[in-house]
């Protein structure tokens, strides 16, 4: 079958998945530790990808997806460093000698793959090299569904899933973080500032589920004050949203925070 192409559609169609991405509330917990994870992995993931031009929260993804961010497994598939990969792709590094350190074979991962050739690290160019990791074959079923690899624990992914190499099962659901909602917490976290993502689109989606409550800490609240004070107000960042929490919302957006009085 044709190539998947990184088409100016599809680019938009990463957008809007991406805009409209939440976080099912019950795996926020998991998705915090993975990003934890992430941030703490970054000098390791920044020692590999400098050289090579990649992002360091790029591979931090790939690692989670593919290793569980051990550092004792190959990025190519997460087979053990101890031998040469196994499975697809089968038989990496080519050079070198067992044991591998986990930088040298990741090296050899993101070479293979071309990631050192790519040059469009906005949200649709993440997004496409992410779901390309894994393959496009949720694009190529005769009734296509967004890949679990990257919206799995979103509200962009329900079931459907490859239980196995070819098998594809429409009911089966996937278990894991899906790749897109680790980048989406990234950002959501001010842990990664990507070029290309609206801050304003944050705003509009904390918008929808923060509500006004002023003697309330709702960490919601105060994700959206901080990402507010970037747009140039001066909020104190208490994770409580009111009057003036939402006031900076209103200068922002034309509106009120949800609940708040003065919208009667």
């Amino acid at each position: 079958m044709p190539a998947i192409q990184y088409t100016p559609e599809l680019q938009a169609s990463y957008s809007r998945l991406f805009d409209t991405c939440i976080i099912n509330t019950q795996h926020y917990p998991e998705v915090n530790r993975l990003v934890k994870t992430i941030n703490t992995n970054r000098p390791r993931y920044e020692s590999v990808g400098n050289p090579l031009g990649i992002p360091w929260y790029f591979i931090g993804i790939v690692h989670g997806m593919e290793c569980g961010h051990k550092l004792t497994s190959h990025l190519h598939n997460g087979d053990p460093l101890t031998a040469r990969t196994v499975k697809v792709p089968a038989g990496r590094p080519k050079t070198g000698s067992p044991p591998f350190t986990w930088e040298f074979s990741a090296t050899d991962a993101l070479v293979y793959d071309k990631m050192d050739q790519w040059k469009d690290w906005s949200i649709p160019g993440i997004l496409f090299k992410l779901e390309g990791y894994n393959g496009f074959g949720y694009r190529r079923l005769a009734q296509p569904i967004n890949s679990p690899y990257l919206w799995s624990y979103t509200n962009q992914y329900t079931k459907g899933k490859y239980v196995k190499d070819g098998v594809y099962s429409p009911t089966a659901v996937s278990k894991q973080c899906g790749a897109a909602a680790m980048l989406r917490r990234l950002v959501e976290t001010q842990s990664i500032d990507v070029n290309k993502t609206s801050r304003k689109d944050l705003i509009l989606q904390l918008g929808t589920v923060v509500t006004y409550a002023p003697s309330k800490y709702v960490s919601k609240a105060e994700e959206l004050q901080k990402l507010l004070n970037l747009e140039g107000a001066h909020l104190r960042v208490d994770g409580k949203a009111g009057k003036i929490t939402s006031d900076a919302y209103r200068v922002l957006t034309g509106k009120f925070l949800p609940g708040d009085p003065r919208t009667a």
